[in-house]
């Protein structure tokens, strides 16, 4: 009798947080003047209805439901703007209220050590935020100096153009190799030191999976983020799993870090690089590794996806190919040597580039948002805490605002000023407001260059002499939009 009355006298503690879950389930139902959206089943939402290509089932959603929509995904909001008009009111006219960051839950480090440490996961715009872009945006993104770095970057575009001439003949994954050259690229500014091997990086990728790895556990479907209440439970491992990968990753540097503070502490350092800047500003070693491993994994793995696709289009497109080819050839008539500078005068290859970014952009949905307040948008309610998308792939796809949107069309962007700065809501691959990518002014450089190098060094085929319109292009979603299958080319060196 005893015992039953103490299981009795539990039983409440038990049941307050299913109450609690049931009341705030009851709650959020309650909100008035929601954008339109699919009918939310009870408890689960509209999880089941995402399938494996969101940015897809979104943008089939939109031409229900219009421009702005919400669903619900567990006990979260989401809403998504899928027009020029709804970017405009997101991004720019309600961007100060609507430019939080919704953490995921397998986030490596907490959310009140983000805050301090993080550039792309901190949770507001606060003055740690700015400090950190500004930081960035003058010692990495400034024009004077990335022109500084211009003779790195061209210096390790040859070395893959030397590389792929030892492998004419040979089957190679662009994939790859371009990751090793923008990773290279990108660890020689911070850390003074190639981070890859091309040779090794064909035989093991173990930096590209990495990479790749931490992308992709960030980006998963979690249970924790859709029931916050479960969230320290980890139930699927995704914490434990994106903890692991990120400590591997930063090993690779951890040696450099530590030489470093100890010729300082000798007053014995020499390097003129980010790293140095950073330990200039009294960053401590968890700040370090936040911010190189944020900076290394979204440089390097955007701009390979970007890069695989152009080729993957060019191969497709035989006649843009010949173009690309022949205005290469008039600019570079007496020089064997690719300068970043040339390209600049390059216009198609430059078109070639943006209508990449149009009909694959690196990230399709952006990162998520966070509503820091309630607010109105469109006349429609966007609850507080709602986790906010703009669908990238909605808008540059759709046929009210491009001509023939699912085709590769460079010569669109010839004759049009529109451009991926963040000011025309028709075409934002990098996103706009206080959230743009950092990075766009060094991916803007980068990218043509090593694409130009590509395809002005080489001619290229498909594998057991298949027609390029048999070349699979089929999309991988994730928070960066990748080709489901690796573009495997043979190379072979032009005179």
């Amino acid at each position: 009798m005893a015992q039953q009355f103490e299981i009795f006298f539990l039983l409440p503690f038990f049941l307050l947080p299913l109450i609690f879950f049931i009341f705030k389930i009851f709650k959020s139902s309650k909100i008035t003047q929601l954008p339109p959206g699919p009918t939310p089943w009870p408890v689960i939402g509209n999880i089941f209805q995402m399938g494996k290509m969101p940015h897809i089932t979104l943008t089939n959603f939109a031409k229900t439901y219009g421009p702005l929509m919400s669903l619900k995904l567990g006990t979260k909001w989401l809403v998504v703007g899928s027009s020029p008009l709804a970017a405009v009111e997101i991004l720019k006219t309600h961007d100060k209220i609507l430019s939080g960051r919704d953490v995921p839950s397998a986030a490596p480090s907490k959310g009140s050590d983000l805050d301090k440490t993080s550039l792309g996961w901190i949770s507001e715009c606060n003055s740690g935020w700015r400090y950190l872009r500004t930081l960035c945006r003058t010692e990495l993104f400034a024009g004077k100096v990335l022109e500084s770095q211009a003779c790195l970057r061209e210096k390790k575009v040859m070395e893959l153009v030397e590389f792929l001439r030892s492998k004419e003949g040979q089957v190679v994954n662009i994939g790859e190799l371009v990751f090793a050259t923008v990773l290279n690229m990108l660890s020689n500014v911070l850390i003074s030191k190639d981070m890859v091997n091309l040779e090794e990086e064909i035989e093991d990728g173990v930096i590209k999976s990495l990479v790749r790895g931490i992308v992709e556990v960030l980006s998963a479907p979690n249970i924790s983020d859709l029931y916050p209440i479960l969230g320290k439970l980890d139930l699927q491992g995704l914490q434990k799993k994106s903890i692991d990968l990120v400590t591997k990753l930063c090993s690779n540097w951890e040696p450099i870090l530590e030489e470093r503070r100890n010729s300082r502490e000798k007053g014995s350092s020499s390097q003129q690089d980010f790293l140095e800047t950073l330990l200039d500003n009294g960053f401590t070693n968890d700040r370090i590794h936040q911010l190189l491993m944020e900076l290394l994994s979204a440089g390097s793995d955007t701009s390979t996806s970007t890069i695989e696709w152009a080729m993957a289009e060019l191969m497709k497109n035989v006649e843009s190919m010949k173009k690309v080819q022949e205005e290469l050839e008039i600019e570079l008539s007496e020089s064997d040597y690719l300068k970043e500078s040339q390209l600049l005068q390059m216009s198609y290859i430059q078109a070639c580039v943006k209508e990449t970014l149009r009909l694959h952009p690196p990230g399709p949905l952006l990162l998520p948002h966070r509503a820091i307040e309630s607010c109105q948008v469109m006349s429609y309610t966007i609850p507080k805490d709602a986790q906010i998308l703009v669908n990238i792939w909605a808008i540059t796809r759709d046929p009210l605002i491009w001509e023939e949107p699912d085709m590769f069309r460079p010569q669109r962007f010839l004759s049009s000023d529109m451009d991926f700065k963040g000011n025309d809501f028709e075409y934002l691959p990098f996103g706009a407001g206080r959230r743009i990518c950092p990075a766009l002014p060094m991916a803007a450089i980068k990218i043509p260059l090593v694409l130009a190098s590509l395809v002005h060094f080489f001619d290229w085929e498909l594998p057991c002499g298949k027609c390029p319109v048999e070349l699979d292009m089929t999309e991988k979603f994730g928070v960066t939009l990748q080709k489901k299958e690796p573009l495997l080319l043979i190379p072979k060196a032009r005179k």
